[in-house]
């Protein structure tokens, strides 16, 4: 019987770690600027065509490789950071295990052109698959340039996996995003399609911030600064009153390194949680500097999980350094106890007893009835409130067991007390037995035939409008509003690289943005039904939304658009509703095809049947 055990062919086995390391085109990107970095390139130039799909291409002036380098770069476990075991605990680069390069070469068609600076000529090299088709000393600049071409040309069903181009390219930016912020002091530049898209000077690390998420976010952050001799801890975070409901930008870092840490992040969320709501997210920006053999950067392909040795003290570390630096620009609330002018403490003493301070009230003060004088002598009259009462007595004492005092005799009474005689007062008899009833500013109660409706005014609204929204995305019907003063918009590289995806539909509703530059745009109309609400806001709102969900399909994203600004739109908690408002709700709520739910399953209507409300009165 023959032996079924073989060794892969190098060709399958790199495309195999492809499917680790290589996951989509902003895998590449991630990869090849890594490398960049860890060449000591201090200018990288980003080149992407189609998302990706077409060139991927990375441009520095690092060091550069000699051309055996060049041809060892490409094979597997070929690297020049570890020459043991233990150099795996002592890692100062980005990457280390050669496995990058061997697993992009595997599933595109690689060009690389790359030159040392004592060298007169650089060294070309062509790959296609794997398979090495040229290789040639031409004249380069000193640097390396990788260009990706045609990725999984060679693996269609990977190839037919990838997202549409608009969300392979938020993935480009998300990776970028993550790399920038780490390295201030490194000027980057993105061409996409052959328009310039980013630019990056060198600067610091707070302008690196303000650089992606707009010049609003300046006076938002607060920094944190803390070393120990477990690490040091550096970076910002927001102020509370900026917290976003929707997506925010939260990052960890560490040794130069984006990492994703679910425990950190509830130390975070921890020293927040006083000062912000449930539902609402803190942007932080957190950079870790710690010894590299304390931590383990090998346990995950993309290298984005980090082990820590001393994670429960880290943790602990990070908590207190943000509610400390939170109290110190007043983002926490503090008790100053050595302030000159602070009162006194009187110490307690038992022999003294302490009496119950006295105060004089007048219930017969007007302050309207006083002429305008500048002081007031209290009146010893009464309003008569006794002889109101003696009155309802009497007419209590002359109601049969039967009869009750309405009609004539209510409305009396009522015009007494509200100072207002019976002809002046013309109340409609909807405001004294109205169809509706709000209670708590919250719900809408209505009788029905099996009982009791109650009315969820806010998910109701939500369910009203979204099917409004929707109608107008899809039949491009909203009217627009024009403002008579644009609002800027500034949104982060990210957000800017979304808003492409869903600048069709929000047209559709009646925006209208002009662009400005440099991820800036003008609010020239915004839809007429969206009343006083911030229009920046429901516009961010809906980019975060699309950001959120990936959604790729025109039906799908349109929902969420609409479903999102339904949410931001409709009638909230706490507003009074009059009887024609509520009247108007119950109407176009039983006029949709389905009134019970919202679109994301949250239920509008419940029925306390007269069953239930009996059983509760025995």
């Amino acid at each position: 019987m023959p032996d079924i055990i073989q060794l892969l062919p190098d060709a399958i086995a790199n495309q195999i770690a492809a499917g680790e390391v290589i996951q989509r085109p902003a895998s590449v990107v991630k990869e090849l600027v890594e490398n960049a970095l860890d060449a000591g390139a201090t200018k990288i130039r980003i080149v992407i065509k189609d998302a990706g799909r077409t060139l991927v291409q990375v441009i520095d002036n690092g060091k550069g490789m000699s051309a055996t380098d060049l041809r060892m770069a490409f094979e597997r476990h070929a690297t020049s950071k570890i020459r043991s075991a233990d150099d795996l605990f002592a890692l100062s680069t980005m990457g280390f295990r050669g496995e990058a390069l061997p697993s992009i070469a595997a599933i595109s068609q690689v060009e690389v052109k790359s030159r040392r600076e004592d060298d007169e000529l650089g060294s070309g090299l062509f790959i296609n698959g794997s398979k090495l088709e040229k290789q040639e000393f031409l004249a380069s600049a000193v640097g390396t340039s990788i260009a990706v071409k045609n990725i999984f040309f060679n693996v269609p069903a990977r190839r037919k996996f990838l997202k549409s181009n608009e969300t392979e390219r938020r993935n480009i930016f998300t990776e970028i995003e993550r790399i920038v912020l780490v390295n201030p002091d490194v000027e980057f530049t993105l061409v996409e399609n052959e328009i310039e898209t980013l630019h990056l000077p060198k600067t610091n690390s707070r302008q690196r911030i303000v650089q992606l998420e707009g010049k609003n976010i300046n006076q938002q952050l607060i920094e944190i600064n803390e070393e120990t001799t477990l690490g040091k801890i550096t970076g910002y975070v927001a102020r509370p009153e900026f917290a976003k409901k929707g997506k925010a930008s939260q990052f960890f870092f560490v040794n130069n390194r984006f990492i994703r840490h679910p425990y950190f992040h509830r130390a975070v969320m921890q020293a927040f949680e006083p000062l912000i709501a449930a539902n609402e997210k803190p942007s932080y920006f957190i950079y870790f500097q710690v010894n590299p053999e304390t931590i383990d950067v090998n346990i995950h392909p993309t290298k984005t999980e980090v082990k820590f040795e001393n994670e429960q003290a880290l943790w602990q570390i990070l908590l207190v350094t943000i509610r400390e630096s939170l109290g110190k620009f007043n983002a926490m609330p503090s008790i100053d106890f050595d302030r000159e002018d602070a009162p006194e403490i009187p110490v307690f003493n038992p022999l003294h007893s302490s009496s119950m301070p006295r105060v004089n009230v007048d219930p017969n003060y007007n302050p309207f009835h006083h002429n305008g004088s500048s002081s007031y002598q209290p009146k010893s009259t009464s309003m008569g409130w006794e002889q109101l009462y003696r009155d309802f007595n009497k007419e209590k004492e002359g109601t049969t067991e039967h009869e009750t005092p309405v009609g004539d005799d209510l409305d009396r009474s009522e015009g007494n007390l509200f100072g207002q005689s019976e002809e002046n007062r013309n109340i409609p008899e909807t405001d004294l037995f109205p169809e509706h009833y709000q209670y708590k500013q919250r719900y809408i109660l209505t009788s029905v035939k099996s009982g009791l409706m109650i009315i969820d005014q806010h998910r109701a609204h939500v369910r009203i409008l979204y099917n409004k929204y929707l109608a107008q995305i899809i039949n491009r019907k909203g009217i627009s509003q024009r403002v008579l003063f644009p609002e800027v918009l500034e949104l982060s590289a990210a957000e800017a690289a979304a808003l492409p995806s869903i600048q069709e539909d929000l047209e559709a509703l009646g925006f209208e943005l002009s662009h400005l530059g440099n991820h800036s745009f003008g609010i020239q109309g915004i839809p007429s039904e969206i009343g006083n609400a911030d229009p920046s806001q429901l516009i961010r709102a809906m980019i975060d939304s699309s950001m959120h969900t990936g959604n790729d399909v025109k039906d799908e994203l349109r929902e969420a658009l609409a479903l999102s600004l339904a949410r931001m739109t409709a009638i909230p908690y706490g507003r009074v509703l009059t009887s024609e408002e509520m009247l108007l709700v119950v109407s176009e709520l039983f006029a949709l095809p389905s009134p019970s739910y919202t679109p994301d399953g949250m239920k509008v209507i419940s029925v306390l049947s007269d069953v239930e409300i009996e059983r509760k009165m025995q």
